[in-house]
């Protein structure tokens, strides 16, 4: 009888613990502070704002939708790796804001021309996209970009503004 009990609270609970958490917002940044570096860890799948050595904030995030190794070509759904910088941001894209990534680097494209392929570009940081549903973190139920680093709008908007074209970011496997 303690068993069942036990399993109809979970059950009965479980839904609304998961929409507590997913529409938790995070602490924010102070106006003003400066993110020297992004460090992306693909496999726990977080993001880091760094500044002088020191990790001001963990972001998580959501990768393409085939995370695992290293982006060779345009189309294989994969998230980069290696050390680029933000080149770019876009106020007015399909998702919820843009900050481009610099991706491919000389490296990518030698790869990707052994492969005879094409390596791919328009690598981004980027929220939901525009006309859906603000869902916030539950986003992160599955990797669904087509190669992009995913936050939520909230965390786009934040880093949008903190984040200076030039930064270095460090996608690590």
């Amino acid at each position: 009888m303690k068993v069942k009990y036990l399993l109809f609270i979970i059950v009965l609970l479980a839904p609304i613990t998961f929409l507590v958490i997913m529409k938790t917002r995070s602490n924010p940044l102070q106006p003003g502070v400066t993110i020297d570096k992004l460090l992306v860890e693909k496999s726990k799948r977080k993001m880091h704002a760094v500044s002088p050595g020191k990790v001001l904030k963990t972001y998580a995030i959501a990768l393409g939708s085939s995370p695992e190794g290293r982006k060779e070509c345009e189309g294989d759904m994969k998230t980069p790796e290696g050390i680029y910088t933000i080149d770019s941001k876009n106020p007015n894209s399909a998702y919820h804001l843009y900050m481009g990534i610099s991706y491919p680097n000389s490296a990518d494209r030698q790869h990707a021309t052994a492969l005879g392929k094409s390596p791919g570009s328009d690598i981004k940081i980027h929220g939901l996209k525009n006309g859906s549903v603000n869902i916030g973190k539950a986003h992160l139920l599955s990797d669904w970009t087509h190669g992009c680093i995913a936050v939520t709008n909230e965390e786009i908007e934040e880093l949008y503004l903190l984040v200076a074209i030039g930064t270095v970011i460090e996608i690590k496997p």
